[in-house]
């Protein structure tokens, strides 16, 4: 009997993948599940996957992809006029309001990397990729520190699981926006409270967490 020709196999074998870890966790995840969700014969994920690592950088890398597309695309921060620390926060305010479920697929499989050095590469990717893209509007390093508070702020809510605090964001990453070479005066304005810098002999921590 001629194989049966299945161009889009390897990916459905990829979403099925992220569906399980979604509704399942990593501890979820096995060939035999993925193929079972994916309705497609067991051999058919050994042979696209040799081994659950593969399949994981698969899946993350999709992940990845998805979340750099939408900061890409996002409307805020294609518009300079927008400043940034406004529209990385209104972005971030857009993940949450969509529903928990992507961001925490996301940062599972982000977080798998520690147990799995196969992951790591393509898990800072995400970071990176966000980074190349704020260096459109800022410099290399400014970016940098934009994308791991961002990074940090999205983990801190989802593992304190409070409310995602937008003014609170909009403050922190408009104080470092606000350092950053050639900034141009102190930011306006940013919610509840204005951006200020600490006088020097200030110490302690913000008032607010990303928490509430």
């Amino acid at each position: 009997m001629a194989r049966r020709h299945d161009p889009g196999r390897r990916e459905r074998i990829i979403d099925a993948a992220i569906r399980v870890v979604a509704a399942e966790g990593i501890a979820g995840l096995s060939h035999r599940t993925v193929a079972a969700e994916a309705d497609v014969p067991l051999g058919s994920t050994t042979y696209h996957f040799a081994s659950l690592d593969e399949l994981l950088v698969a899946a993350l890398r999709r992940c990845n992809e998805s979340f750099v597309r939408t900061v890409r695309e996002s409307p805020y921060l294609l518009d300079p006029a927008v400043p940034l620390a406004d529209g990385l926060t209104r972005l971030a305010g857009e993940w949450f309001a969509a529903g928990r479920g992507p961001l925490e697929l996301e940062y599972e499989l982000y977080l798998a990397a520690l147990r799995r050095p196969a992951l790591r590469p393509v898990a800072t990717e995400w970071a990176d990729a966000l980074a190349a893209l704020l260096a459109d509007r800022t410099d290399r390093a400014t970016a940098r520190a934009l994308a791991a508070l961002l990074d940090g702020i999205c983990l801190g809510v989802l593992l304190g699981g409070g409310d995602f605090d937008a003014a609170w964001t909009r403050e922190m990453l408009g104080r470092i926006v606000a350092g950053a070479p050639g900034a141009e005066g102190p930011p306006g304005p940013t919610g509840r409270r204005a951006a200020r810098r600490l006088p020097a002999d200030e110490t302690g921590s913000p008032e607010r967490g990303p928490g509430g």
